[in-house]
């Protein structure tokens, strides 16, 4: 695979790249060797990027992806892990703390087996009080990026606009990277709104969910999607018309996500070695144009409609 530089970090990493929540049980029931499977496929075939958090199935994820993680060179990988949101006994439970933010990379070094986390982000800042990430949390993180525990500092969110205010109440080079999720897909593309700001600041640029949380599958959207019902009906139509021309809207769904050079990387997550496969490959075809505008006009109705993170 290409290899894109995540803005100015020097990481230069594959198009696609590896998501863990799945190893926390997020979406479906876990194997853990399967799980451990996937990772490893993942790097045997070109994929140099992994992303985790504490929060992912409250510390399995990270301590799934660490006992993969103990049987690859660090020379083959850069790790992504994050601080702020966390989870206990079921609960969901945030702390954007100085304290907590410096406490929760030692710990996450440990369930993952590493001297050092390439990025380090805090985590789903739309959840947080703004200033507390501007003067308490990222400046905690700094300190670590300038000790060498942490190379690289970012942060991630679902709303847009956020990473503009923290970006713009920081010092330059504070943020080096964003962790946007859902808004660079065939259904959603409003991130593309902001990426000459992000190149203006030297920031670089990472997807996630090329599939919107499962909007843009066969099987459709989950039960807990926070979707409203018109823009998961207009996705359920784009599927269905994919499968009419003898193709699968994952697989366009993919292209599209992986299409954007000013993006560095999208992430996905599955527990499947068979399923990191086919995203690989499905990468690497040349995306069906017209298939693509037939898509969009299916979508165009409900087209950039968003939701709040829950």
């Amino acid at each position: 695979m290409e290899l894109r530089e995540i803005g100015k970090t020097g990481m230069k990493v594959s198009p696609l790249s590896f998501g863990a929540s799945s190893l926390g049980g997020v979406f479906h029931s876990l194997k853990e060797e399967e799980g451990i499977q996937a990772v490893h496929t993942a790097v045997d075939h070109g994929i140099n990027f992994i992303d985790v958090s504490p929060y992912y199935g409250h510390l399995k994820a990270e301590n799934v992806l660490g006992k993969a993680l103990k049987e690859i060179d660090r020379s083959r990988y850069y790790l992504s892990t994050k601080v702020g949101r966390y989870g206990k006994d079921g609960q969901n439970m945030w702390d954007y703390s100085a304290d907590r933010a410096t406490q929760s990379v030692y710990e996450s070094m440990e369930r993952l087996h590493v001297d050092s986390i390439d990025l380090i982000n805090v985590h789903d800042i739309e959840f947080a009080d703004l200033d507390q990430v501007c003067e308490e949390t990222l400046p905690a993180l700094v300190e670590l990026r300038e000790q060498g525990i942490v190379k690289h500092v970012g942060i991630t969110n679902l709303t847009l606009r956020h990473f503009v205010y923290v970006i713009e109440h920081v010092p330059p080079g504070t943020v080096e990277s964003i962790l946007s999720f859902c808004h660079y897909t065939l259904n959603d593309d409003a991130l593309a709104d902001y990426l000459d700001f992000f190149e203006q600041h030297k920031v670089g640029v990472i997807n996630a969910s090329p599939f919107s949380m499962g909007l843009l599958t066969e099987r459709g959207a989950p039960d807990w999607h926070p979707a409203p019902a018109q823009l998961k009906s207009v996705c359920e139509k784009a599927a269905q018309h994919c499968r009419s021309r003898g193709e699968s809207i994952e697989k366009l769904a993919v292209q599209y996500s992986v299409s954007n050079p000013r993006i560095a990387t999208t992430l996905f997550s599955t527990t499947r070695r068979s399923s990191v496969l086919q995203n690989i490959a499905w990468a690497s075809e040349p995306m069906d144009e017209e298939l693509l505008k037939e898509v969009k006009d299916i979508l165009e109705p409900r087209f950039r409609d968003t939701w709040l993170n829950s």
